[in-house]
């Protein structure tokens, strides 16, 4: 299989490969160090532009803005999930009334730039006389919208992607079409689609750093009050590391228990496998003992 899709490469298509590699290796390290020296050169990495974050009260600043940040993603990606859900299976429902406001519905709010949908949510509905609008709200109502559109497509494409026979089945021993849809359809695709969802969630996390446009008091927002602090030398650099470094360090432990949790689903399958599937001659055996 190997050698139809792709011919073994010989001496020389190897030492093209070889001097590829090294050359691209070598222009990453150079902009690396490029990089590292420009920062040394301008002072970024001296003891005072770090002093601020020496102090006890900052670092439960940042403490209190990844919990705020935790708090925001872990309410978005519910209710993007379920509303992806809902979304979903409504624009596969027989019924155009159901079917094209749920469409159009979805098609609006993945157009929408997220950042939009958070201005539009805290700025501009007290001025149509809705009030008390706060961050954390806009926050995960901006999330909540966009990403339970975008992953309203990836469970339609789920859905439609199954076998035909899956739904005839269902219905042919008498489960109504919500019945089918809930108990035989959106289990697989959910579990088809796990890993594109899993993604999403990471981008929901990464994305909650546009509620500093918002003032909500998140990594970011931090970041950038601490950053423009005159009298500590404005250590914007050293601000958006540290925010950097947060955010990878969530970011790693999604996609932990996210891998965590794909390979939990894929050992319970296998597991149904085996025990659909008996021994030979376990059978016979139960039959002779039975007689």
């Amino acid at each position: 299989m190997t050698s139809v899709l792709f011919d073994a490469p010989g001496p020389k298509a190897k030492a093209r490969y070889l001097v590829g590699g090294v050359v691209t290796l070598l222009v990453v390290l150079g902009v690396i160090a490029f990089v590292i020296i420009r920062l040394i050169d301008t002072g970024q990495f001296t003891a005072a532009k770090w002093r601020i974050f020496t102090f006890p009260l900052v670092q439960q600043t940042i403490v209190q803005a990844v919990g705020a940040t935790l708090s925001a993603f872990a309410l978005a990606a519910v209710l993007s999930i379920v509303l992806g859900m809902l979304l979903a299976v409504g624009k596969l429902s027989d019924h155009r009334w159901v079917s094209v406001p749920c469409f159009w519905f979805v098609e609006l709010f993945r157009a929408v730039p997220l950042l939009i949908l958070m201005m539009m949510i805290y700025y501009g509905l007290p001025t149509i006389g809705v009030h008390g609008v706060t961050p954390f709200a806009a926050v995960v109502g901006g999330l909540t919208l966009y990403n339970g559109s975008v992953l309203a497509e990836a469970f339609r494409a789920g859905i439609e992607s199954l076998p035909k026979g899956q739904k005839e089945a269902g219905m042919a021993i008498g489960l109504r079409k919500s019945q089918v849809m809930s108990l035989i359809l959106f289990p697989q695709a959910f579990r088809a689609m796990l890993p594109l969802v899993l993604a999403q969630l990471v981008v929901i996390l990464k994305d909650t750093a546009l509620g500093f446009i918002v003032t909500y008091n998140e990594i970011l927002f931090q970041a950038k009050y601490f950053g423009s602090q005159a009298l500590y030398g404005s250590p914007i650099i050293p601000a958006a590391m540290v925010a950097a470094v947060i955010y990878i360090g969530l970011c790693l432990i999604l996609s932990g228990i996210a891998k965590l949790v794909e390979i939990r689903l894929r050992k319970g399958r296998k597991g149904k496998v085996l025990d659909a599937n008996p021994a030979p001659g376990s059978t016979l055996e139960g039959g002779s003992a039975g007689a």
